[in-house]
């Protein structure tokens, strides 16, 4: 049985009259790369500074490697790594500097070929001698993360770590968790607001609204190809969907949204379903699909609706 690494139950947090995260509870198994989802302000951040002891919970219990975090803080966070927000790094220093000062400050011991070593697993070897400022913001937040990792921690928690990266940088912190998990074995949570960037790299995912949770799960169910939504728009809908009743895909519709035919089918589907449009004599202007997940993520965060559970 798997180790759990993180233990969180009842975790709320009041600030003033503000109700920043309100009654959570998950659970991260060892090994997990657990994405931790939910738009700006849905309480992630507040959340992950109660997992590092930045801020004390208002009530609700943490443990951490089976320990309570209260009891045992130093003994716990000597195996955990964070970036929570940019990195605080010396951008006067190059990035070698910067990893052997903290490496120091850690009262780690570590090598010259180690730190080589463990900037080549970011990337930057090449750029390792050169003066911080002059480094993008992709690459700074790469040394952030090599910095993190300077003390070989089991946990690694990264609060939004693509933000305000462009497409390449983003991709390079996608490739690095990837990498920390299946090659260092290290157990990771991930925070975003982008549902597309959590897909590519969760095993579970947990998504928070209100500091609520709302949903909790294995990516690979939760992911589920037979239960894609296909948005469509036509030159009629309502000639659209009288044909839609009348045909096969009547069990696949779903209650209709503003100007929009919705229907949930697995995505192998979608080939013969553009067919019978066609042969339906429906006129398609769009059509739209993307698993319910999205779709889900996408009404809830929206303001649109607010449950509790997760239905099919």
């Amino acid at each position: 049985m798997m180790q759990q690494v993180i233990e969180v139950k009842g975790l709320t947090k009041h600030f003033k009259n503000i109700t920043a995260v309100d009654d959570l509870s998950f659970s991260v198994s060892e090994g997990d790369v657990y994405g931790f989802l939910g738009q700006n302000g849905a309480g992630k951040s507040t959340t992950i500074r109660m997992l590092l002891t930045l801020i004390s919970p208002t009530s609700g219990n943490i443990k951490l490697f089976g320990m309570p975090l209260q009891l045992h803080r130093r003994e716990i966070l000597q195996k955990v790594g964070a970036v929570v927000e940019k990195p605080d790094v010396y951008k006067y220093l190059s990035a070698y500097d910067n990893l052997k000062l903290f490496a120091r400050l850690s009262g780690v011991k570590i090598s010259e070929q180690k730190l080589m070593q463990q900037l080549e697993m970011v990337g930057l070897t090449a750029r390792a001698k050169d003066k911080v400022q002059t480094y993008s913001q992709g690459m700074k937040q790469r040394l952030g993360i090599a910095i993190a990792l300077v003390h070989d921690p089991s946990l690694i928690i990264l609060d939004e770590p693509t933000n305000g990266l462009d497409p390449q940088g983003i991709a390079d912190i996608r490739n690095l968790i990837l990498h920390l998990s299946k090659e260092q074995k290290k157990t990771i949570v991930v925070s975003s607001h982008l549902l597309s960037e959590i897909e590519q790299v969760a095993t579970k995912i947990l998504i928070i609204d209100k500091g609520k949770k709302i949903i909790e799960g294995e990516s690979a169910q939760l992911f589920d190809p037979s239960q894609t939504v296909v948005e469509l728009t036509t030159m009629d809908n309502i000639f659209s969907l009288q044909q839609l009743e009348q045909s096969i895909w009547q069990k696949n519709i779903q209650p209709q949204r503003e100007n929009v035919l919705v229907l949930k089918l697995d995505k192998k589907l979608i080939p013969q379903l553009h067919r019978d449009l066609v042969s339906m004599n429906i006129e398609v202007l769009s059509l739209q699909p993307r698993h319910s997940l999205e779709d889900y993520f996408l009404q809830v965060t929206s303001g649109n609706q607010h449950v509790d559970t997760f239905t099919n």
